[in-house]
């Protein structure tokens, strides 16, 4: 058996919102979009990113929603950028909320954390070297 990562779905309230999000804070493209609304992909190199509506999902799986209020989730995606800062302001200004400015870690690595317009961790780092 051969497996490979194709994907990672988040839930999300409003799919709409979260791509428009997702390109403003982050630069992604659009790679799939689908006619209902329900469910989108934005293209991230081999695996893709994608939103599913957390309410069409509820209807077959139990999951807690992904919030704001609440603490984060026990996940995070992480985007790789020769530019962490900039990258990090860019999110600040389309709406994310900082969770942790970039820092060099022991390793080298320069890391930040916001959170998205849901609430989901979205670690902001440098190429490990």
């Amino acid at each position: 058996m051969n497996l490979r990562l194709g994907y990672v779905i988040i839930y999300v309230p409003d799919v709409a919102a979260t791509i428009d999000f997702y390109e403003r804070a982050f630069g992604l493209k659009r790679r799939f979009v689908h006619e209902s609304g329900q469910y989108a992909e934005l293209e991230t190199g081999a695996t893709a990113l994608a939103f599913a509506n957390e309410s069409f999902v509820a209807s077959h799986l139990d999951f807690a929603p992904n919030s704001l209020k609440n603490r984060a989730a026990g996940a995070e995606i992480g985007l790789v950028t020769t530019d962490v800062g900039g990258a990090f302001d860019r999110a600040l200004a389309a709406g994310a909320t900082s969770v942790e400015g970039p820092q060099t870690k022991p390793w080298g690595q320069v890391v930040s954390y916001v959170r998205d317009l849901d609430g989901f961790l979205v670690e902001i780092c440098s190429p490990m070297s």
